[in-house]
């Protein structure tokens, strides 16, 4: 079935023929043949699967559970294998095509009748309804992988070299992104992008990605992977950004100011100073420097425990003030009742 020849010449009256093959290449072509792993992941938009080796896939206790959340377990999992399904066989140990073609040769009367439409064997599935089905239970596998000390290892990798992309925050400086998922079912959201320095989300980078379950990543790998590897977290960079109106800096408590600045910042022995933006942002705006190091040096509070320790602050102050003047009034008594 792999060969293909062509005719090439006859000889005398055409009893005999020479088959030769096409191409050298078009005869090797079984042993050349592509699985259905290595063809899912060089699709367009793929590129942030790994592959999961066949052997990963074959231990049934890495599996445990799956068959209860996919469809068609057992016809997509031989899709992603590659294993031809099994012939259907009725009792008498003869094939169910085999028989249907003796029942039509022995009902065969001379005239033209109408073939069955059936191609398909009992028991068997369309492959295009299992295909959809095999790619969710393969992104489940992919998720359980990348748990794995193997697949750990080859994100790190792809991650140091910045296969997935950079950070698009500005201030992050070209830090390089993990792909991932916010849940563990399938069909709930799509990818996102971690960025470990300013530890937020992003949408994919193009919308190829987009389409891609944020399930078959999961939302634990990436955290997992930073403990492993400790020495690819990235240092947090000390700028952040500032609203300026015509210069001047917007106030926290406006309307529009940056209320929630301090959810950035880190303690001033984990932070970058190697920055070359933020040693020139100082030296643009000195009179920054010890309101940035203030705030760097110790954690920032929120708008309303700010208001609170200020209502207490100013309680504070009234309830010395009438003391005070409490004390006053209780030695001017004193006074006037000597003379009376």
């Amino acid at each position: 079935m792999d060969r293909f020849f062509s005719t090439a010449a006859t000889t005398g009256d055409g009893a005999d023929f020479k088959f030769e093959p096409e191409d050298d290449s078009v005869t090797n072509s079984s042993s050349s043949l592509q699985s259905w792993i290595s063809w899912f992941c060089s699709l367009s938009g793929h590129e942030f699967y790994a592959e999961v080796p066949e052997d990963f896939i074959e231990d049934d206790f890495n599996l445990t559970g799956l068959s209860a959340l996919v469809p068609y377990y057992n016809e997509a999992l031989e899709m992603i294998l590659d294993v031809e399904p099994e012939e259907y066989t009725d009792d008498d140990g003869q094939s169910k095509d085999d028989a249907t073609l003796k029942d039509d040769e022995d009902e065969n009367d001379g005239f033209w009748k109408e073939g069955s439409l059936k191609t398909n064997q009992k028991g068997r599935v369309e492959p295009r309804l299992v295909e959809p089905y095999a790619v969710m239970l393969y992104g489940l596998i992919h998720q359980r992988y990348l748990l794995t000390r193997n697949g750990q290892r080859l994100m790190a990798e792809r991650y140091a070299s910045g296969q997935f992309g950079f950070c698009p925050r500005v201030y992050c400086g070209r830090c390089p992104i993990l792909p991932c998922g916010r849940f563990e079912e399938a069909g709930q959201e799509s990818i996102r992008m971690y960025c470990p320095r300013c530890m937020d989300l992003y949408s994919a980078p193009s919308s190829v990605h987009q389409c891609i379950d944020g399930a078959h990543f999961g939302s634990t790998y990436h955290h997992l992977l930073f403990l492993a590897y400790p020495e690819l977290v990235p240092a947090p960079k000390r700028h952040i950004y500032q609203p300026r109106i015509f210069g001047f800096r917007v106030n926290e408590k406006s309307q529009a100011g940056p209320r929630m600045q301090w959810l950035r910042m880190r303690p001033s022995n984990y932070v970058d100073d190697e920055d070359s933006e933020d040693m020139e942002e100082e030296r643009e705006n000195p009179d920054d420097d010890s309101l940035e190091e203030e705030a760097v040096g110790k954690p920032v509070p929120s708008q309303a425990v700010e208001q609170r320790q200020e209502g207490e602050e100013h309680l504070e102050r009234l309830t010395n003030q009438t003391e005070r003047w409490r004390i006053r009034e209780t030695g001017l008594n004193s006074f006037f009742r000597r003379w009376l």
